[in-house]
């Protein structure tokens, strides 16, 4: 089932450079692997540039052959999904996610945003089975 996540790097002038994640967004899960897998502003720079994303570690393509684990991008079946720019936090956290992770340069911050205001959520430092 989707759980609906926005993942997000903080720049120089407090703007959201971000896409779309659409599986397995919860923290016990995609927060894992992005804590474990892009530590760098780079690195996290490297995933956006892809657009948005149907699973950061899928391990069949589209046609749902058996591959090795990669990101699976949407625009990789042809869709046109590029990075988005939120001016604010606040534009960032408005668009119906379930749960939102920001590196800020440092590392990551994951938000829940199933409340009324987001709330931080610490990201396990395994993967929940």
């Amino acid at each position: 089932m989707a759980t609906r996540s926005r993942i997000g790097l903080r720049l120089a002038d407090d703007c959201i450079l971000s896409v779309y994640h659409h599986w397995d967004g919860y923290p016990q899960w995609l927060g894992v692997h992005l804590v474990k897998n892009y530590t760098t502003k780079s690195q996290v720079a490297e995933l956006l540039d892809g657009g948005d994303i149907s699973c950061i570690d899928s391990d069949t393509d589209w046609s749902l052959e058996k591959v090795d684990n990669h990101v699976q991008y949407y625009n990789d079946r042809g869709e046109k999904t590029e990075p988005r720019l939120d001016l604010t936090e606040e534009d960032f956290f408005e668009n119906n996610e379930e749960y939102a992770y920001i590196f800020d340069g440092m590392g990551w911050i994951c938000y829940d945003l199933h409340n009324e205001r987001p709330q931080f959520v610490e990201i396990p430092t395994e993967v929940k089975a």
